[in-house]
């Protein structure tokens, strides 16, 4: 959905976390995070800077899921097997591709 600009290189949290996210999030969100129409938004978007959607609200995103509310491809289910270790490092991956694409 986004065009996303990859870092060259990722932090070894953000490492991790990529192993995670393609593991548990991109079927939905997309490679990079960078959405997929039809189907879930991309997290590399203004919408999730840190200043609107902080890092708990991953963490409650992936253990409760979430009702849809700022995209219309309706509600967002829990995330089945991930630790609340998995979704920090996860969101360390997010952040760093947010702020190589200007999302601060």
């Amino acid at each position: 959905m986004v065009d996303v600009a990859v870092p060259e290189t990722l932090s070894a949290n953000a490492e991790i976390g990529k192993m995670a996210f393609e593991a548990k999030c991109a079927a939905c969100h997309g490679a990079n995070a960078a959405g997929q129409d039809g189907v879930a938004p991309p997290l590399v978007h203004k919408i999730y800077e840190p200043s609107h959607h902080g890092d708990t609200a991953f963490l409650l995103a992936a253990k409760n899921g979430v009702r849809a509310h700022h995209w219309r491809f309706g509600n967002m289910p829990p995330v089945e097997g991930v630790t609340d270790g998995d979704v920090k490092m996860i969101v360390a991956y997010v952040r760093e591709l947010q702020r190589a694409n200007g999302i601060n």
